[in-house]
C-alpha cells in the first residue's frame, strides 16, 4: 500500500505542478503588453508639463522653506529691522529712487498691447455665385482658350476641393466677358466697402476716430489708389496716416498687420484700419499658357476688413490680442522669387506664371519661418528634444530622423492659408495636424475659394461661427505669397466668442459644415 499511496501522492504533486505552470503560462499570456498599452500621447504631455513648470515645482520648496523661516519671527525682530533701516536712511531712498526709475522705464519702453477689436469679411450677393459649370460655360463663351486648354481647365476645377458656392465679379459673368478699368474700380469698391461698412456697424467707431489706415492688394493698382478711394469714401481726416501695399501676394494681409503693429507702438491710442482683398476683373488670363490658367481657377472674390488699436480701454471687449509675427522673405534667391511672376505670355497676354518648384519653395520658406517662431512660442520641452536630435545629427554625426516640433502644443487654432488643395495636404502631413485642425480652412477654401489675403480671416470667422473659440486659446495664421514670403501671426483670444452673438458670412450656413469634399468631383456638362 505504501509505494502506490507514494505513487499517488506524487502522481497528485504532478498534476498540482503542471495545473501551477498552466495557468503561469495563462497569466503570461493575458498580462498586457505595457509598451502597447502605455500611450505615447500622455507620456509626452506629462513630460511637456514637467520640464515647462520645472521653475515652478523647484520654487515650491524654497517658498515653503522662506515662509517657514517668516513664521518664526517675533515683534522684536521686525522692530530691529526697522531700527537698522532708520540709522541707513541714504541707502534706503537711493534705493527705493533706483526701483521706482527702472520700474518707470519699463513700464515705458515695454511694447504696447496691439488688440484685435472686430474683423469683419465680405460675402457677395448671391448672383455671383459661380458653380464650376458656370465658370467652364463663362470660359468657353470668352473664345480665348483652346480645346485643349478648356479641358485642363475642367481638370484643375475638379481637383481644386473648391465647392459650387464661391463668387466671381460681375464684369466676367456677363456675357459675354468685359473686364474693364471701370468694372475693376466696382469691385474693389463693393468688396472694400460691404467689409468696412459692416466693421464699422459691430464696433461703433467713427470714421473720423481712425488714425491709420492700412489697404493691401496685390494685382489691382489704380491711381488713385484703393487707400485714397476708402479715404475718399468715408471722408477720414487729412492726417490719416494710410498706406496702399501691392504686389506682395497672398501673405500681404498678415504684412499689413505686422506693419499695424508698429505703427502702433509709436502712436498712442489710435484706431488702425486694415483692409485686405484681391481683383480679379482685369486678372483673368485669358491666353493659353497652362501655368498661369491655374490662377484662373481656384481665385474667387473676397476681402476683409480688420481694426486694430493700442487703447487699453477697448481691451475689455477687444476680441484678440496680437502676442507675435514673423516675416520671413526669400526673395535673395532667384529660384523663389520667380515662382509665382506675372509676365506676358507668348501672344502678349498678362497672367501670373507659377512656377513647378512652387511647392519646395514654400517648404523652405515655411521651414526658415519656424525656425524663427518655434522658440517664441513651443514650450520648454519641444524645444529641449529638437535640439537634443539636432546636436545628435549635426556634432555627433548620428542617424536620427529630424524632429518635427509638436505645434499643437502652442497654438489650439490654425488658419493655413487656403491656398490649395495640395498646399493644404502638405501642411497636414508636415505638422501632423488634424483634420480638425485644418477643418476651417478646407472648409474656406470649399465655400470661398482662394480669396488671396483675405482667406485667413474667412477661417478664423468659420472657428467663431462653430463655437471653437474659448478664452485663452491661442490661434497661429500662416500665410505664402509671391516674392517668396512665409508671414505668420499668433493671436489669443481675450474673451469666448458667442456664436449666438456673431454675424459673418458663415453664421446662416454654418450648421451645413462641414461637408465631405471628394478628391475628384466632376464637372457636369
Amino acid at each position: 500500500l505504501l509505494p502506490s499511496a507514494v505513487e499517488r501522492v506524487s502522481t497528485m504533486e504532478s498534476q498540482s505542478g503542471s495545473a501551477s505552470a498552466q495557468i503561469e503560462r495563462s497569466r503570461q499570456q493575458h498580462l498586457p503588453n505595457f509598451l502597447q498599452s502605455v500611450n505615447v500621447k500622455y507620456v509626452k504631455l506629462g513630460y511637456h508639463y514637467l520640464v515647462s513648470n520645472g521653475l515652478y515645482l523647484l520654487l515650491v520648496p524654497l517658498i515653503a522653506a522662506a515662509s517657514m523661516h517668516l513664521s518664526n519671527l517675533t515683534s522684536e525682530d521686525f522692530l530691529l529691522l526697522w531700527d537698522k533701516l532708520r540709522f541707513n536712511l541714504v541707502a534706503v531712498v537711493l534705493s527705493s529712487t533706483l526701483v521706482v526709475a527702472l520700474s518707470t522705464i519699463y513700464f515705458m519702453k515695454r511694447p504696447r498691447p496691439v488688440y484685435l477689436l472686430e474683423f469683419a469679411c465680405y460675402k457677395p450677393d448671391s448672383a455671383c455665385k459661380c458653380p464650376r459649370e458656370r465658370f467652364m460655360e463663362q470660359s468657353t463663351r470668352a473664345g480665348s482658350f483652346t480645346e485643349e486648354n478648356l479641358a485642363f481647365q475642367k481638370k484643375i476645377l475638379e481637383r481644386s476641393g473648391l465647392g459650387q458656392s464661391t463668387y466671381f465679379p460681375e464684369a466676367l459673368l456677363s456675357s459675354p466677358p468685359n473686364p474693364c478699368m471701370a468694372e475693376a474700380r466696382k469691385e474693389a469698391e463693393t468688396v472694400m466697402f460691404g467689409a468696412i461698412d459692416d466693421l464699422l456697424q459691430k464696433t461703433g467707431v467713427k470714421p473720423k476716430d481712425i488714425g491709420i489706415l492700412i489697404v493691401n492688394c496685390s494685382l489691382f493698382n489704380p491711381t488713385p489708389s484703393l487707400s485714397a478711394m476708402v479715404v475718399n469714401h468715408y471722408k477720414l481726416r487729412g492726417n490719416i496716416i494710410s498706406y496702399n501695399l501691392g504686389g506682395m501676394g497672398c501673405s500681404a494681409g498678415l504684412i499689413s498687420i505686422d506693419l499695424a503693429k508698429h505703427l502702433l507702438q509709436v502712436h498712442r491710442n489710435f484706431y488702425a484700419l486694415v483692409v485686405s482683398m484681391e481683383n480679379i476683373t482685369l486678372n483673368w488670363y485669358m491666353g493659353n499658357n497652362r501655368s498661369m490658367l491655374v490662377s484662373n481657377c481656384i481665385f474667387r472674390v473676397g476681402g476683409a476688413a480688420i481694426l486694430l488699436t493700442n487703447r487699453r480701454s477697448e481691451r475689455r471687449r477687444s476680441k484678440y490680442q496680437l502676442v507675435h509675427t514673423v516675416r520671413t522673405h526669400k526673395g535673395a534667391d532667384s529660384r523663389s522669387y520667380g515662382c509665382v511672376f506675372q509676365e506676358e505670355d507668348g501672344a502678349g497676354k498678362i497672367g501670373v506664371a507659377l512656377s513647378k518648384d512652387l511647392m519646395a519653395v514654400a517648404g523652405e520658406a515655411l521651414k526658415t519661418n519656424i525656425t524663427t517662431l518655434g522658440p517664441l512660442v513651443l514650450p520648454m520641452s519641444e524645444q529641449l528634444i529638437f535640439f537634443f536630435t539636432l546636436a545628435m545629427r549635426k556634432v555627433f554625426k548620428m542617424k536620427v530622423k529630424p524632429y518635427i516640433p509638436d505645434f499643437k502644443l502652442a497654438f489650439e487654432h490654425f488658419c493655413i492659408h487656403a491656398g490649395g488643395r495640395a498646399v493644404l495636404d502638405e501642411l497636414e502631413k508636415n505638422l501632423a495636424l488634424s483634420e480638425w485642425h485644418m477643418e476651417p480652412s478646407r472648409m474656406t477654401l470649399y465655400r470661398f475659394g482662394n480669396t488671396s489675403s483675405s482667406s485667413l480671416w474667412y477661417e478664423l470667422g468659420y472657428m467663431e461661427a462653430e463655437g471653437r473659440m474659448r478664452k485663452g486659446d491661442r490661434t497661429w495664421q500662416i500665410a505664402f505669397g509671391s516674392g517668396f514670403k512665409c508671414n505668420s501671426a499668433v493671436w489669443r483670444a481675450l474673451r469666448t466668442i458667442n456664436p449666438a452673438k456673431e454675424k459673418n458670412p458663415w453664421s446662416e450656413e454654418i450648421h451645413e459644415f462641414p461637408v465631405r469634399v471628394p478628391k475628384v468631383e466632376a464637372v457636369r456638362a
